[in-house]
């Protein structure tokens, strides 16, 4: 473990900032109390620092009213609620082939529960979605376009500032998933036309598993499907219809959103762009390591512009699975094989029926060494490949 090169930054980032573990403990060990739910002071303090994440996290997205930021367990959590809440029989929903089963799954349950038409729209060989082809599966019944921010199999971030803008030009709501994106690049929720964000906390924003949430833009509603405490207004019997409580049901992760909190304010004391640009600059630097191999295959690398950190690759005549087992027990590096929680893009790819790829996700933490121990791990596993 000493040794561990870490490269599976797009399944969670690993480590995290020493910041983000000082203050959870300090914070729980001080707070650790359930906030909103009496008077006394310790809970109002746990309070205020759920209302400073909102906060924070509102500005980040630049939206407008810190209610309207709800927390949730991740991403795929806040996607149900959207996808769930947006949607019902009869009406029409357009995504990508890009997307993760966080929105591909609650996509197929309603089309199967509930008669939700469904249509998917493919990238092009860069690895992007043109927004004319959205513009095209425009119906009269369409409802939600939701789309993939950035990939986390190949790395593109899509034309979300043009597609949101024709979406908002028909009248029809957009969300988008930021599973990757949000902590990496700049999002704008007014600039992008953005009717509803998903976000995880253990990603980008280097907080911890079992917190992220959504930010609604105002003038967009999103249906009850769940119902709970919400140590407010206990009397009333239906769940609450304002926000934030419209969306969160029962206790919080508080420890969560304080590890959340920690790493937000990381990111901006070191600047999000300096981060970006030293994964980037790793990113070409394996890119290119890796197209010096031969028998290595790379997936939408041509040219990195509009891409965050996130590469596959398969090395020809090996499973990707097998890939992976030798960079971790031979070399000690931990990627991620397989198909990534999504199976369209590999289906289009033609990697799914080969068991995937191999990812690797460059994260805040690495180094050139890093890299460069990678590409010659790669290297030996090609000539050991080539010798069979």
């Amino acid at each position: 473990m000493e040794n561990l090169i870490y490269l599976d930054n797009g399944a969670t980032s690993f480590p995290k900032p020493e910041e983000v573990y000082t203050f959870m403990d300090s914070f729980y060990r001080s707070f650790g109390v359930n906030p909103g739910r009496s008077g006394y002071d310790l809970c109002m303090e746990t309070g205020e620092l759920v209302d400073r994440t909102r906060k924070l996290l509102t500005d980040f997205f630049n939206g407008s009213d810190p209610n309207r930021l709800c927390f949730s367990y991740n991403s795929t959590d806040a996607l149900n609620l959207i996808i769930f809440g947006m949607l019902t029989q009869g009406d029409h929903a357009i995504t990508t082939t890009l997307e993760h089963n966080s929105v591909l799954r609650p996509l197929y349950h309603q089309r199967k529960l509930n008669g939700v038409e469904v249509d998917y729209v493919p990238f092009g060989t860069n690895g992007f979605v043109d927004p004319d082809d959205i513009k095209d599966k425009i119906k009269a019944n369409t409802r939600l376009v939701i789309v993939n921010h950035a990939s986390n199999v190949i790395g593109t971030i899509q034309p979300v500032e043009t597609i949101g803008r024709i979406c908002r030009e028909h009248g029809i709501h957009f969300a988008i998933d930021a599973s990757q994106s949000a902590g990496k690049i700049p999002i704008d929720i007014e600039q992008f036309y953005i009717d509803v964000i998903a976000f995880t906390g253990h990603k980008s924003l280097l907080g911890p598993t079992g917190i992220g949430g959504l930010y609604v833009s105002e003038g967009v509603e999103i249906r009850h499907t769940r119902a709970g405490g919400t140590g407010v207004r206990s009397a009333v019997r239906m769940h609450l219809d304002e926000y934030p409580y419209r969306l969160e049901y029962g206790t919080g992760n508080v420890v969560g959103i304080a590890g959340m909190h920690a790493g937000l304010k990381w990111i901006k004391e070191k600047g999000m762009d300096e981060i970006h640009n030293h994964e980037m600059k790793l990113s070409r630097m394996l890119r290119d390591g890796l197209r010096e191999l031969d028998c290595v295959s790379l997936y939408c690398q041509d040219d990195l512009t509009d891409h965050i950190a996130v590469i596959s690759f398969n090395i020809d005549g090996m499973e990707a699975l097998n890939v992976g087992i030798l960079l971790d027990g031979e070399y000690d590096i931990a990627c991620r094989t397989g198909l990534h929680c999504a199976p369209l893009l590999h289906e289009q790819l033609g990697t799914a029926q080969i068991g995937g790829a191999v990812r690797i996700g460059i994260g805040p933490f690495n180094t050139e060494d890093h890299i460069r121990a990678a590409i010659e791990a790669i290297g030996e596993i090609v000539d050991f490949q080539k010798k069979k």
